[in-house]
């Protein structure tokens, strides 16, 4: 008896209020519910399922779209580009002095207006001949009037300095630079993209197979039980036979032989079969020991003609999400080239700037902020580098011709892969119906024995023979059918036919 009846049991002796009776009732009803409900946890999907499962959580998916959105805000980031710059940038300085413009007071000669040449003379001290009498140690003629202009008039307090500027960049040829990086960062992301789709196509194809392999466990399961009761028949056979003195001691022995090894086959199924579970759940990124019943074990055949999978090879490459990965990496290298080649050409910009400071030399260092605006253009002309440019520029195409290299050979590797999938294919269904005869042979054969054996024509040895025949080539049969999957699953993805859609 089971602790929970055992438990009812005990209460319906004990007398309890109505009240209490409603409340164990509901306790009840809500324990019932809850059970249905965890039951119902083991639920019942299909491929489609496990696939969309498997796309919502796989991490390596996870990171391609993180990578594809990262290319994205690289893409915008390169048109911004095109656009002006603004920025605007300030400084302090604390200076221990103050500046002035003079090291000491000057003394400047003053000039007067010679009515003889109508000029302006300087005034300076003639000697008796009439001539301007000269410094002997600078050489200049001595005035006779000076102008002082003292030290301190041009000396300003410049120890607190602050200065700003707003300035504002716009391009107007970069060598073509500026269009390279849009292209780069557009076939960037679109490679990203592309790669993201090749990721899921991989994930949907591990799903398949760790779906179809749990599948065929499963059925294998079923015909290793099948096979235990066979063989549990014959040995209860045996041994009634025994008692009746027309069997041996040693036709029971081969039966319990073969009996123990069926049970150790069924074991190794059931072991095999879990953990095929668990790499199923975790492929569609569930906890391990999540219990899921797939909607194909119960499913039987796969059709009786091969589908035609007629394909164009151009339209396989061009399906291809590795191939389109590849292509759009080759013209991110050819961007490249022409932003190597952008280093040997001129480039021209215009700058504006608006610029402050305190104290400003607009109005002679005077102590308030004060600026103005400024406008130009830049040109940069590259006139000689040692040849670094140009061998940059090389080095980026033999880098692209290096990616047509490798998408001409994996072009060719693709091919390859669609005929030995189609060939394989084609295998798997006459493998099948080789399978489907032999089981059919197999199963009359056991039935010939059974009753061979049951009219004393045939030995013990005869019916295990034709028992093991009989699992060989459900087993084998069983094999054909997941092969078949396996064959169709594979060949869509190398057609690049395999559907990755949420």
């Amino acid at each position: 008896m089971a602790r929970g009846d055992a438990a009812l049991i005990h209460l319906s002796n004990i007398a309890l209020s109505p009240e209490i009776m409603k409340t164990i009732t509901c306790i009840t009803i809500v324990i019932c519910a809850m059970s249905v409900a965890t039951s119902s946890l083991a639920q019942t999907v299909s491929l489609d399922s496990c696939r969309r499962m498997a796309l919502r959580t796989n991490k390596s998916i996870r990171m391609a779209d993180e990578a594809v959105q990262g290319a994205g805000y690289s893409r915008k980031a390169a048109q911004a580009a095109y656009l002006p710059g603004i920025d605007a940038g300030a400084t302090y300085m604390y200076n221990q002095h103050k500046t002035s413009l003079l090291s000491e007071d000057a003394k400047l000669p003053t000039m007067y207006f010679n009515p003889l040449t109508g000029k302006y003379d300087y005034d300076v001290v003639l000697g008796l001949d009439g001539k301007p009498v000269i410094n002997p140690e600078n050489g200049m003629p001595i005035p006779e009037v000076v102008a002082v202009i003292p030290k301190d008039a041009l000396t300003f307090d410049t120890r607190s300095v602050f200065a700003g500027a707003i300035t504002l960049t716009q391009p107007i040829f970069m060598g073509g630079q500026i269009k390279a990086l849009n292209d780069i960062a557009k076939y960037a992301e679109e490679a990203l993209v592309a790669t993201r789709n090749n990721v899921s196509q991989e994930v949907i194809y591990n799903v398949d197979q760790a779906y179809w392999t749990v599948v065929s466990l499963r059925a294998k399961q079923k015909l290793a039980e099948s096979f235990v009761n066979l063989v549990d028949t014959l040995h209860y056979n045996v041994n009634a036979m025994l008692e009746e003195g027309v069997a041996t001691r040693a036709d029971l022995l081969t039966v319990d032989v073969k009996l123990n090894e069926a049970k150790i086959m069924r074991t190794k199924v059931d072991n095999g079969l879990t953990l095929s579970r668990m790499a199923l759940a975790q492929a569609c990124g569930l906890p391990i020991d999540t219990e899921m019943t797939l909607t194909d074990e119960s499913a039987s055949g796969i059709g009786d003609e091969m589908p035609d999978y007629a394909y164009n090879i151009e339209d396989v490459y061009a399906r291809r999400q590795d191939l389109e990965a590849l292509r759009q990496g080759i013209n991110v290298l050819k961007g490249q080239e022409r932003l190597a080649l952008g280093d040997m050409l001129p480039k021209l910009g215009l700058v504006g700037a608006y610029a402050f400071s305190t104290p400003n030399l607009i109005d002679g260092f005077s102590r308030h902020i004060k600026g103005g605006f400024s406008i130009g253009a830049t040109l940069t002309i590259p006139i000689w580098h040692w040849g670094g440019n140009y061998n940059k520029y090389r080095a980026a195409k033999s880098a692209t011709n290096a990616q047509r290299i490798l998408l001409d050979d994996l072009e060719e590797k693709v091919e390859l892969q669609v005929n030995q999938a189609k060939f394989k294919f084609q295998e798997a269904f006459k493998t099948y119906d080789m399978a489907m005869s032999n089981m059919k042979s197999a199963e009359e054969n056991l039935r010939c024995a059974e009753i061979g054996f049951k009219e004393g024509v045939l030995t013990t040895n005869d019916v295990i023979l034709a028992q093991t025949g009989w699992l060989q080539a459900n087993s084998e049969k069983i094999d054909a059918e997941i092969g078949i999957r396996l064959c169709q699953v594979y060949l869509s993805k190398v057609l690049g036919t395999l559907r990755t859609g949420n």
